[in-house]
């Protein structure tokens, strides 16, 4: 049995910052995660077309304006592998490796109540006696493979949550891809021109934003560095931890004005369109509407009025912005290639995949000889309802969140003493927050509860029950007064059958959730017990 301050959960971006703080405070600290190396998503996610649709300048720490300095990217929205090394460089200068065990799983965490620790087991056969436990395992780290026959298929299935680092060769292969989210957007439109024949396998229809993707060479590089102090002051409290934020009021603009304003924003190729137009978009219907149909126009320009392309792939029952909106570079030019197909699911479901392909619920038969899956996670509770984790009384949080997805301020749990948790739900997260501006945030105020308590001679720290309740009717009357409850999505976990409904990212901005976690922190914690 090995001893420690803190056990954290995670070598992703919260992480490793997470692990930095720890030990500066003086700590013994170890990281668990399961993959090979450092990057969390970053690592998993090597599928063909990975890469940020963050501006690389702001998807950075900012606690150490050399460190930020020292690294230059080479392109305003990098792939995968570039941002991978970025990972290493961060874990290198910070001298972290040291502390992480990789290749490992945490399967068990349980709490000592007379004790006031946590016994933390690995599928390695570790066992730690910890103060803390601190989850940073991420939002989208639990993927979903819910599809019946994967195992049988006689070709090679990849999951682009789990794309090995040397891929399935796909030259002149017939190639099906499940998907069209975020993700699959970024694969389809990356190996459209390699693959023999592609057979893509769409259900729900995305708004979609062009990304422009300039290289950086010594001149930008110095621009957005000379920035470091602005960026600094500036994402941290904007609403979705971007650079920019909303400027414009629908009614103070005429129609006229309103057509230009979407236009130059749209032509910025970002997700400017999204999270810094018309912030009425989220809560107005009939504005949520003009804005959905000046980026439907959009598609369907680029589709040709091909009407089974665009009744696949342009949304027309829910509203832009309240799904995640991907950025693409000729995405929706793919399907005009002679080489590719497209498959609506929607009403003609895939029943499984059999040794030959995959099947339609209406019996059809696709073969292939790669399938790749992009079929996304269950976002959110998903990285720590599968591992079993008890807490005061031998209470279950899998069981809890099966049955209602609750937290305080997405940082802690009632009923979990000292287990402090990053990119869980009722924070800002994935679904509408620049991740790192987020996990930051997030990891600095757990370290600052850490220290707290040790400096006021206490060793746990647990939300009221009181305190939950008060913040999760906070996160409801937000929530409730957007479009985003209407929709079905992973924001809600509507793509987990049985998973509890409930807007999983707080919705009230980056900025004033900021505000709020600062705030508890300098009231002395009244919404936690301390003892």
């Amino acid at each position: 049995m090995t001893e420690l301050d803190a056990v954290v959960l995670g070598a992703g971006v919260a992480g490793l910052y997470q692990l930095h703080q720890l030990r500066e405070q003086g700590l013994r600290v170890k990281a668990f995660d399961a993959a090979g190396d450092v990057g969390g998503t970053w690592w998993w996610n090597r599928y063909p077309g990975a890469r940020f649709d963050s501006e690389g300048y702001i998807y950075q720490y900012l606690f150490d304006e050399k460190l930020y300095k020292d690294w230059s990217w080479s392109q305003k929205f990098p792939g995968q592998p570039e941002i991978e090394r970025w990972m290493h460089y961060i874990t290198d200068r910070l001298d972290l490796r040291k502390d992480i065990q990789f290749g490992t799983r945490v399967t068990s965490a349980h709490y000592d109540e007379d004790r006031g620790r946590w016994l933390v087991h690995t599928d390695q056969g570790d066992v730690v006696d910890t103060q803390f436990f601190v989850s940073c395992a991420g939002m989208l780290s639990a993927p979903l493979r819910n599809i019946p026959g994967i195992e049988s298929f006689d070709g090679q299935l990849v999951f682009t949550s789990a794309y090995p680092a040397e891929g399935p060769q796909l030259e002149g292969k017939r190639v099906g891809v499940v998907g069209v989210g975020a993700t699959g957007i970024q694969v389809i439109q990356t190996i459209a021109s390699e693959v023999g024949h592609l057979t893509v396998f769409a259900r729900t229809p995305q708004y979609m934003l062009p990304m422009k993707n300039p290289t950086y060479g010594p001149e930008e590089q110095d621009w957005y560095k000379s920035r470091f102090e602005e960026l600094k002051a500036t994402i941290p409290h904007t609403f979705s931890g971007f650079e920019y934020d909303f400027e414009h009021a629908w009614a103070d603009c005429s129609p006229e004005r309103r057509q230009e304003i979407l236009e130059e924003i749209y032509q910025d190729g970002s997700l400017k369109l999204w999270l810094a137009g018309f912030g009425e978009v989220f809560f107005v219907d009939e504005i949520s509407e003009a804005v959905s149909e000046f980026v439907r126009d959009k598609m369907r320009a680029r589709l040709r009025g091909d009407q089974h392309l665009i009744d696949t792939l342009v949304p027309t029952d829910y509203g832009f912005g309240t799904h995640r909106v991907p950025l693409e570079n000729g995405y929706l030019e793919v399907y005009h290639q002679d080489n590719v197909d497209l498959v609506n699911v929607r009403d003609n479901a895939i029943a499984q995949i059999r040794p030959e392909g995959i099947e339609l619920a209406d019996g059809t038969l696709h073969e292939f000889d790669v399938i790749i899956l992009a079929t996304g996670f269950d976002a959110g509770t998903g990285a720590l309802t599968r591992i079993d984790l008890r807490g005061r009384d031998n209470r279950s949080l899998a069981e809890e969140w099966g049955q209602d997805i609750r937290t305080t301020m997405g940082l802690a749990k009632h009923g979990y003493p000292n287990l402090l948790t990053t990119a869980v739900p009722l924070a800002p997260s994935a679904a509408l927050c620049n991740m790192t501006t987020c996990l930051q945030q997030q990891t600095e105020w757990i370290s600052g509860a850490i220290r707290d308590l040790k400096a006021d001679g206490k060793s746990t720290i647990e939300p009221t029950a009181d305190g939950e309740d008060a913040w999760v009717a906070h996160h409801e009357e937000l929530a409730n007064a957007t479009l985003v409850p209407k929709t079905t999505s992973w924001y809600l976990g509507s793509n987990v059958p049985g998973k509890p409904r409930r807007l999983l990212s707080y919705i009230g901005g980056v900025g004033t959730y900021r505000q709020k976690c600062d705030d508890e922190a300098a009231g002395g914690y009244p919404t936690f017990s301390r003892t």
